[in-house]
């Protein structure tokens, strides 16, 4: 149903919309409350930045466990840090990471369960083992913030001019809801990896203060964003879900009559037997159609369309 009308609307808009990307353009909830949402052009030249720093990451932790690695990025958004702290498992690793000019850390989180997976590889395991999660020890935590040194060198490389002062390694927590990196309401730069050392994979991310980065990025071309404004309307439009319909014309009864009904009970309507069906779009009328099937299923055949007014 909500294709069909996709493709009338696509007709009439005069847009191409193949079946395969019909899933891929559902609506997305927005929360007008918290419009803490990047623009289309920061959040490219973001993911560019994290691909980079993925690439590092995983070459990096190759050449210390002497484990094949690789780290792949995931979404990045703009959140705040109590939403970003929600979305993280209880008991995991925190590392807070010091900002120059800012009061808010970054934080780097993973499994604690991983990070000693990592420390076994490091201190020699050939295999990858079950750890579970706890807080570490003094050594683990020592071989730890040294591999995190090196890690936080190759972000700040990776963004560039988007981090004017590198990140130090800090405190290491083991509890999200009692790591008080940032104020609550604090926006907050996110970023999703998975990372995948030997055989063993873990889901990582990264949170950096809002503040130490959206000024680097810069003002957005107000030309290109109108341009792309009205693009993204009619790309919208096309792809919202409406009720299609075929009905015939509309009768009037008295209430009487309704009471009244019984099953042979006969109806007359208005509607001519040799007349199309009304083809309606959220009760609205978009033109006529007559009934047929396709694949065992009943259908309707358009045979006119016309201009609705509301």
């Amino acid at each position: 149903m909500v294709e069909a009308v996709m493709y009338l609307l696509a007709e009439k808009t005069g847009a191409v919309i193949p079946p395969e990307e019909v899933e891929k353009r559902r609506a997305v909830l927005y929360d007008f409350r918290r419009p803490t949402t990047l623009s289309r052009e920061h959040s490219r030249t973001l993911e560019l930045a994290f691909e980079t720093f993925a690439r590092q990451w995983g070459t990096q932790l190759t050449a210390r466990v002497r484990v094949l690695s690789s780290v792949t990025p995931g979404q990045v958004e703009m959140m705040t840090y109590d939403d970003y702290v929600a979305s993280l498992p209880p008991a995991t690793a925190m590392v807070l990471c010091t900002v120059s000019g800012s009061d808010a850390h970054a934080v780097l989180q993973f499994p604690a369960a991983g990070a000693l997976n990592w420390v076994s590889h490091i201190l020699g395991s050939p295999t990858a083992i079950v750890a579970e999660e706890r807080k570490f020890t003094r050594i683990e935590q020592t071989l730890i913030s040294n591999l995190l040194t090196e890690t936080l060198e190759d972000l700040h490389y990776s963004l560039g001019g988007l981090l004017k002062e590198p990140l130090a390694v800090g405190t290491i927590h083991h509890n999200a809801q009692f790591a008080q990196a940032a104020a609550k309401s604090d926006l907050m730069i996110t970023a999703a990896f998975t990372v995948q050392v030997g055989e063993a994979t873990v889901q990582s991310s990264l949170a950096i203060p809002a503040e130490s980065v959206l000024p680097q990025l810069g003002e957005e071309s107000t030309a290109v964003q109108e341009d792309y404004a009205e693009d993204a309307l009619r790309e919208h439009l096309v792809s919202v879900p409406m009720e299609l319909a075929l009905a015939v014309t509309d009768t009037t009864i008295t209430p009487a009559q309704v009471l009244n009904l019984a099953v042979g009970d006969v109806l007359p309507l208005p509607h001519p037997a040799d007349r199309p069906l009304l083809l309606t779009v959220d009760g609205q009328r978009l033109g006529s159609a007559v009934a047929g099937n396709q694949s065992g299923r009943i259908a309707a055949v358009v045979v006119s369309t016309e201009e609705s007014r509301v």
